[in-house]
């Protein structure tokens, strides 16, 4: 690990997005409409308390419904087997494994619960490289550190002048 005392965050709007693709918008069966509910509330959690209740409603929908997600449907001819309701199982792994790092904002609000000023960051960035596309690789490799250069300068600017007001 190159940094092991940094906080890592996943995004958790990309986490809820990824479960609604996969638990689709109608989901047929009760299970899916139930994780369906309890994933559209993930993006609501302000405080601790929010989250213990949502947790709780997670950990009652899967002890709802373990033996439903483990199902498997298995191949007369081969004995090959899978899982009958993959789409639900995966939805509800990607949560499971997610929790460690998806409620990292709540201790620390610098930390933001989603990526989306990152990409808007980078989106202007690649636009940027786009006007240069002719640019060699030394040259696009230089031109990003002045890019990064220079909006660390005008952030620190922008800084100081607050410091100075206060």
């Amino acid at each position: 690990v190159v940094c092991p005392n940094i906080t890592l965050q996943r995004c958790v709007i990309h986490v809820q997005r990824m479960c609604r693709i996969w638990l689709s918008s109608k989901p047929k069966s009760l299970a899916g409409q139930e994780l369906r509910r309890i994933v559209s509330k993930l993006h609501l959690i302000k405080t601790k308390e929010e989250l213990s209740y949502w947790l709780l409603g997670l950990a009652t929908w899967d002890k709802t419904y373990h033996e439903y997600t483990h199902q498997k449907t298995v191949n007369p001819l081969t004995g090959k087997y899978w899982y009958t309701h993959k789409l639900l199982r995966r939805s509800f792994s990607v949560l499971r494994t997610a929790l460690p790092h998806l409620f990292e904002y709540l201790d620390n609000p610098r930390i933001p619960k989603s990526t989306n000023g990152l990409e808007s960051f980078f989106g202007h960035l690649k636009n940027n490289l786009v006007i240069h596309r002719g640019l060699s690789t030394t040259n696009r490799k230089n031109f990003l550190k002045w890019y990064l250069y220079f909006k660390n300068e005008k952030r620190k600017k922008v800084f100081l002048a607050i410091k100075q007001e206060e």
